[in-house]
């Protein structure tokens, strides 16, 4: 079933614009990733308790990752791009449906809940999180072709090292930490740090493995998480889709 939303957001100025949203729970046109790219290692986060929230995260039934047909064909690409310079793609979300979001937004909203602070955001007050746009009342994920990932080193048989944990609120997090994605050069500068944390250039190097071949075949990055990447082409770009994952 499709319908239309009016979603209410707020601008610097605070004035307000309506912008009108599709919203449907038609799974049509996804594939389960397991099935798209089968030697993929999946380790989904919101499925178990070992996230930012501490428990499962609402609309998460299985351990599974879905994702449209079109970014499913892309990362697929990327899969064997990385496979020949002897790494695998490790999945931690792709889909995310719209109760998930929710379900971020209310822990959120109760400050006094911190329990995983230590892992997440130890140099964050909590209440920062919805003006520092790390918690948001609607995710490009659940338009269905957003991926958070990194490598697996088939020679280590161990993630590779990118200086930082999936899901850290951070400037440690940003593509540009210590040095520049543009040019792939490590610089060390870790001035945006509040305190003083760094990354080597070797972990700034693995980094850059993963952005430049998920940028060779089709998907943008964000500028605030090295592990976040969209299609560039998504074939829903105005759709938020409700159906759980499972």
């Amino acid at each position: 079933m499709m319908v239309m939303v009016a979603v209410m957001t707020s601008c610097a100025s605070s004035s307000k614009l309506s912008t009108m949203v599709k919203v449907t729970d038609d799974r049509s046109q996804f594939v389960a990733l397991a099935e798209a790219i089968p030697d993929a290692i999946l380790e989904i986060r919101y499925y178990g308790t070992y996230n930012f929230v501490g428990e499962r995260i609402d609309g998460y039934e299985e351990p599974v990752a879905l994702i449209t047909r079109q970014a499913a064909e892309c990362l697929r690409a990327v899969s064997d791009d990385v496979k020949a310079q002897g790494y695998r793609l490790k999945i931690y979300d792709a889909y995310r449906p719209q109760k998930g979001v929710d379900h971020f937004v209310r822990w959120a909203a109760n400050i006094p809940d911190t329990l995983m602070k230590n892992y997440f955001y130890p140099d964050l007050d909590k209440s920062v999180l919805f003006d520092q746009e790390y918690i948001m009342a609607k995710s490009g994920h659940s338009r269905g072709s957003t991926v958070d990932l990194t490598l697996f080193d088939m020679a280590t048989e161990k993630e590779l090292d990118m200086g930082g944990t999936f899901d850290w609120f951070g400037p440690e997090s940003h593509p540009d930490f210590c040095g520049n994605p543009e040019t792939g050069e490590y610089t060390g500068d870790n001035s945006k740090s509040p305190a003083g944390r760094s990354i080597t250039a070797e972990q700034f190097r693995n980094r850059m493995i993963l952005r430049q071949a998920m940028l060779r075949h089709g998907f943008k990055p964000l500028d605030t998480e090295w592990w976040h990447f969209t299609l560039k082409d998504e074939p829903f770009p105005d759709t938020y889709f409700t159906f759980p994952v499972k």
